[in-house]
């Protein structure tokens, strides 16, 4: 049998948007969805996605290939939801096919800078209820 393929599948999660990413070993492809990850829009929240790239430092992503799969959620929530997938990828990878220390060293990186790259957001939408238009609102009270 072949030689087993170093990989790991990481997701991110933000509101109703799902990230999987799919991490291995390779020569530094970033895809988002089949397309590279420089052609990603919204180009304002581009430099969001490329977050732990420049946290962590190219030189780390060299040796990693990752593809990305995202959908559900609207732009904003797709974007959280691949960074954060893209950081848990890259720290589960570097614990199983590299050592302890450089991923520890790369988890105190993100955390520092920003916990919401490795760490899900548990906010969701409150579900709406009679006698009202939404979640909390009521319908105005009339006595006449």
């Amino acid at each position: 049998m072949a030689d087993k393929i170093e990989s790991v599948q990481t997701f991110g999660k933000k509101k109703n948007a799902i990230a999987v990413a799919y991490v291995k070993k390779g020569k530094g492809l970033l895809k988002v969805n089949g397309n590279p990850i420089e052609l990603l829009m919204p180009e304002t929240l581009r430099y969001k996605i490329f977050e732990p790239v420049l946290l962590i430092g190219t030189e780390k992503f060299k040796e990693v290939d990752i593809r990305v799969r995202v959908r559900g959620g609207g732009n904003s929530s797709q974007v959280y939801a691949i960074r954060q997938a893209i950081a848990k990828g890259i720290v589960a990878f570097y614990q199983k096919y590299v050592d302890e220390q450089s991923k520890r060293e790369i988890k105190e990186t993100l955390v520092q800078f920003d916990r919401s790259l490795l760490v899900a957001d548990p906010r969701r939408c409150e579900p709406k209820k009679f006698g009202g238009r939404g979640a909390r609102a009521r319908f105005q009270k009339s006595y006449r």
